[in-house]
């Protein structure tokens, strides 16, 4: 199954084109390339220009990237909990299928830096069958998410060739998509993209939006596309030091995006990955973002905090502490930070 797909629009990937673009050294970029690769949309290009440094940091490669002490190559063990290439089976009845191998753009704080956008990550027929052959195999799960990178710089033909071939297994309830695209680059999202998706339901998105200068007309458009599609729109979005580790910043992206018709999903705290650690705040900071969060905002804008503990150990929520004891009386604190009580105890009525 080919993968020919016609370009959208330019893709800046060397750091020659990078520094004439934003007049910026070369040899630095040169440096940080050889190691890790380097990828930005035209589109996302032009809002770095319009907005400055909270988009810039995501997208432009910097030096601290090399220098990182207590990153780690594989903090979530997806090597290992791999039985084939390029499917990761962590949870019981879900499993993460790896169909794309490029993103539209190359975030610098990305989990799987070590692998996306390099020649050694070779997703082919091959690999897909050897997934699709492991996921008919496994009855146990019954959930796939498609991501890579990006299963929406898939051709339609070849992400419906997928789609397809995971609704033949009786075994599979749902789909989902992890994709950055609505957000990076969204005139992907056409109407026919759309239309294809909309054949094979129960099927999620997950895309990922971390400031609110991300939100414009044109991925507000794409997200549209998508949920008249009927198809459910959820963020992942991650936090990041110095772009939105703010309460005012996270509750202003938060409320745009059910503005868009996507619901905050997950707020993550940024994993260990090498190479990253500049971007990584302290979990304080996270927990103070949600108490400015619950209570103070929409449920509806309410994401879950959270971490991907390292070695593969999965999701642990993490949630302000309202409770101060628990016996035949729950005390806590309210969300203004006032004591309250709740009864513990169940009254049988004869």
């Amino acid at each position: 199954m080919t993968n020919r797909r016609s370009p959208l629009t330019a893709l800046i990937s060397t750091p020659e084109q990078l520094a004439s673009a934003l007049n910026i050294p070369l040899a630095p970029l040169k440096a940080i390339h050889a190691v890790y690769p380097l990828r930005i949309s035209a589109y996302y290009l032009e809002l770095i220009k319009k907005v400055g440094m909270p988009l810039w940091r995501q997208a432009v490669p910097d030096m601290r990237e090399l220098d990182d002490p207590i990153g780690m190559k594989d903090p979530l063990d997806e090597e290992n909990l791999s039985p084939v290439p390029y499917l990761v089976h962590k949870y019981p009845d879900r499993a993460l299928f790896l169909v794309s191998n490029e993103c539209a753009m190359y975030c610098r704080f990305c989990t799987r830096k070590r692998k996306v956008g390099k020649p050694e990550m070779q997703i082919t027929d091959a690999t897909i069958a050897a997934g699709l052959d492991y996921l008919k195999k496994t009855p146990a799960i019954s959930d796939v998410l498609l991501s890579g990178g990006d299963p929406l710089m898939l051709s339609d033909s070849r992400l419906e060739w997928i789609l397809k071939a995971l609704r033949a297994i009786p075994s599979i309830a749902t789909i989902r998509i992890g994709t950055r695209v609505p957000c990076t680059l969204p005139m992907r999202v056409t109407l026919k993209l759309a239309a294809m998706l909309k054949k094979y339901h129960p099927l999620y998105i997950n895309t990922h939006f971390n400031h609110p200068a991300e939100i414009t007309p044109e991925s507000t458009l794409a997200c549209n596309r998508l949920a008249n599609a009927g198809i459910p729109l959820g963020c992942q979005t991650v936090l990041l030091r110095g772009i939105n580790d703010s309460p005012e910043i996270i509750r202003q992206l938060m409320y745009l995006l059910i503005q868009i018709r996507v619901k905050p999903y997950y707020l993550f705290q940024a994993d260990l990955t090498l190479g990253t650690s500049h971007f990584r705040t302290t979990i304080d900071t996270g927990l103070d973002i949600m108490q400015h969060l619950i209570g103070h905002v929409s449920g509806l804008a309410v994401p879950t905090y959270a971490l991907d503990a390292p070695g593969g150990g999965g999701k642990i929520p993490l949630t302000p502490e309202y409770t101060s004891s628990l016996g035949k009386t729950l005390e806590f604190m309210t969300y203004r930070g006032e004591p309250c009580s709740y009864p513990n105890e169940i009254t049988v009525w004869k």
